[in-house]
């Protein structure tokens, strides 16, 4: 396989060295252990008990250090803004390494996928994120295993294995046992609980409708009421889990929810399906949802005021290590808190004051390079509320 650019010029080496027996077992069974060897043991989740305070997210990390020796010549470490940020957990939500680089030369395979996979083992700063943060990941198109991929990439099985051995997935995790990567977990007493709820927009999702609009691709409405995103089986989860108590949830999406006028991918592209997950949320009575997104190389805050039972705010954070400093011009009619999506390498948090009365969630965007603030956004946690269900009308008697 020709090498990977890479800002050491001794890294191939390393990655080889200390991770070949590992991607050899991952080749031919499952792994005995749950990370590659390369790296500490993951450091553990919060007790269900534990109430979560700040919870940190991000998405598009090029383990390479970027698409071109430009990109390569200004990289850095991003992971040392997370660490110093002292979240209780850390969100990867997707894209969170490049397998397919090489997608435009040849045939990506399942080898590549390790290959990358033990490429961001080795990048500096991620080791003490892993050891340091506890860290729940689902996975975007370019870690699946191909740009924009769904339903129809054949190594997503071996791909799934792939990410649940490295992020160390327990082994009998409800992940291990059934089709896709979503899940979710529930943190804090009555009245401080969180729940952070993973989907998969890949295993299960339908082709995408593709037209050439002034000589570009764009992704256009599937309105085939046959295509999905999540896939029967997540659908109903979905329902299950959003039936559950909790007064914050999280809810990641590897692509945006709510902006849906730009020409890449994202649910307005199946605008059924949009949908059906504000429907599932009202007639689930599910309070306190916040959407968390990345994919788009740029920050910003959308909320939909409209097609939800409540406000449905959608906060896109990406990328890790992609951007630079300007800003994205494209419209979004549901933008809030800053006039245009900016690009400066970005991670989110959502930090809850549990002890003001309601409490108060604030939506945050901090730079990777100096942790900086770059969007602080409050919201009172009782305004994410569906409205009552009518009361039931007692049928008149005789």
């Amino acid at each position: 396989m020709p090498p990977r650019p890479s800002t050491l010029p001794t890294l191939a080496g390393v990655v080889a060295l200390l991770l070949a027996p590992w991607i050899g077992a991952q080749a031919t069974q499952p792994a005995d252990r749950a990370v590659p060897p390369a790296l500490p043991a993951p450091a553990p989740l919060p007790g269900p008990d534990d109430t979560l305070s700040r919870i940190a997210f991000g998405s598009c990390f090029n383990q390479t250090g970027g698409y071109n020796d430009a990109q390569r010549a200004n990289d850095f470490n991003p992971f040392t803004a997370i660490i110093d940020d002292r979240p209780d957990v850390f969100l990867f939500i997707g894209d969170n390494m490049y397998a397919d680089l090489e997608r435009r030369e040849r045939t990506i395979t399942i080898d590549d996928i390790h290959v990358a996979y033990a490429e961001l083992a080795a990048r500096p700063g991620f080791a003490r994120l892993f050891a340091d943060v506890p860290i729940l990941a689902t996975w975007d198109d370019h870690d699946f295993g191909l740009n924009d991929a769904g339903v129809e990439l054949p190594f997503k099985k071996d791909s799934q294995a792939a990410l649940l051995d490295f992020f160390g997935d327990p082994v009998d995790s409800p992940r291990r046992s059934r089709d896709g990567v979503y899940g979710a977990w529930s943190f804090g007493p009555p009245g401080q609980r969180t729940q952070l709820i993973l989907l998969d927009t890949r295993f299960f999702r339908s082709p995408m409708v593709v037209e050439q609009v002034d000589g570009r691709r764009h992704y256009v409405p599937n309105d085939d009421p046959a295509a999905t995103v999540l896939g029967d089986e997540q659908w109903d989860w979905l329902d299950r889990k959003l039936r559950e108590p909790a007064d914050l949830r999280l809810i990641a999406s590897s692509i945006q929810v709510v902006a849906g006028e730009h020409r890449f991918e994202k649910w307005a592209n199946f605008p059924l399906q949009r949908q059906r997950l504000f429907d599932l949320i009202a007639d689930t009575q599910a309070n306190g949802v916040i959407f968390v997104t990345g994919d788009r190389h740029h920050w910003e805050l959308s909320a939909d005021r409209v097609d939800g039972p409540y406000p449905m705010f959608d906060l896109t954070s990406s990328g890790l290590n992609q951007g630079r400093p300007d800003v994205n011009r494209e419209p979004n009619r549901h933008r809030v808190g800053s006039d245009f999506a900016y690009r400066h390498p970005n991670f989110g948090t959502i930090e809850i004051d549990w002890a003001a009365s309601p409490p108060v969630v604030t939506l945050s965007i901090r730079s990777t390079r100096d942790g900086s603030t770059m969007l602080a956004y409050p919201l009172l946690l009782d305004t994410l509320q569906p409205p009552a269900p009518p009361a039931a009308v007692e049928a008149p008697t005789d």
